[in-house]
């Protein structure tokens, strides 16, 4: 008798990488996508009791946890609700997981670093974080290690797309409105298009559902980025440089400044590349470099 396709749960599908990710993933089972306070489906991550009675009632067999407070500036004020969203819920989910055979994928971020290496960081590497949106996704992965089950944490960076809120997005806005942009030089990361990542976490729940006997091997964390690394100066540059081929743009100049010349609640990491080898070598994922990546983002866009 062939197996029944497994059940995805989506959370999140309204988001950067949720959005992409009930495209990516749609052929690979039954998919159930929910997200905050929107129809046809919604949860309160916040709401501990909505958020089990949702996986309990759906059943799934991959929870693929896209959802989170990403407001990095605006948690220094909202502590308490970001660590409900970052910290308390992925630990609900991960409960619920291990209760029903779940495998659970959720989302973490480089900014669990302080910024002081001078390497790309590895996944054992010491974390610190800098400010509470840190503070808060460090707990939620804490949290899934300690409750154990199978799971895969991606740590990603510096999030862009077609969708949301986003530095990809403010550039394009800005780049038609300012003469001059001055963006901070001096913080390196490599910018991460939602898209790659969703296809890269279907990739990895295909490999596994044919392999279904590695999960518990391989559960674990992983970092999950583009190829290479720049600034949010050199980011910007390449949006701009993007844009200016097919339209006429009122940015003529992109400046470099400090961190120190634009000041933000939250503190930032100045270096937080990732070293991928693990998720590479483990699950076959191809990265593209973050400019390739820019590209193909970009011409969907034109």
């Amino acid at each position: 008798m062939p197996m029944r396709p497994p059940c995805l749960l989506i959370l999140g599908r309204n988001g950067q990488v949720g959005w992409e990710l009930e495209r990516c993933v749609v052929s690979l089972g039954e998919v159930t996508a929910a997200c905050l306070h929107t129809a046809p489906l919604s949860v309160n991550l916040a709401d501990k009791v909505a958020l089990r009675d949702l996986v309990r009632s759906v059943k799934p067999d991959w929870i693929l946890n896209a959802a989170a407070y990403t407001a990095v500036d605006r948690a220094e004020s909202e502590p308490d609700l970001a660590l409900a969203v970052n910290g308390e819920a992925p630990a609900v989910l991960a409960e619920e997981a291990r209760r029903g055979g779940a495998v659970l994928v959720h989302y973490s971020t480089d900014y669990v670093f302080d910024g002081t290496a001078n390497r790309p960081y590895v996944e054992t590497d010491q974390t610190s974080p800098l400010n509470v949106y840190g503070q808060t996704k460090l707990a939620g992965e804490r949290a899934i290690q300690a409750i154990g089950g199978r799971y895969l944490i991606f740590r990603t960076a510096w999030i862009y797309g077609a969708r949301g809120h986003n530095f990809l997005l403010a550039i394009r806005r800005l780049a038609r409105e300012r003469d001059e942009l001055r963006i901070v030089a001096d913080q390196i990361g490599a910018p991460t298009w939602s898209r790659f990542l969703a296809q890269a976490t279907a990739h990895v729940v295909a490999v596994l559902e044919r392999n279904r006997d590695r999960i518990d091997e391989v559960s674990g964390v992983y970092h999950l980025t583009s190829r290479g690394a720049t600034s949010w100066h050199g980011f910007a540059e390449a949006i701009v440089a993007n844009m200016r081929e097919c339209q006429a743009l009122a940015a003529k100049r992109v400046l470099p400044i400090a961190t120190e010349a634009y000041p933000t609640p939250a503190r930032r990491p100045k270096y937080s590349v990732l070293d991928n080898s693990k998720a590479e070598q483990i699950f076959g994922i191809s990265r593209p470099t973050w400019e390739q990546a820019l590209a193909l983002c970009l011409a969907q866009q034109a």
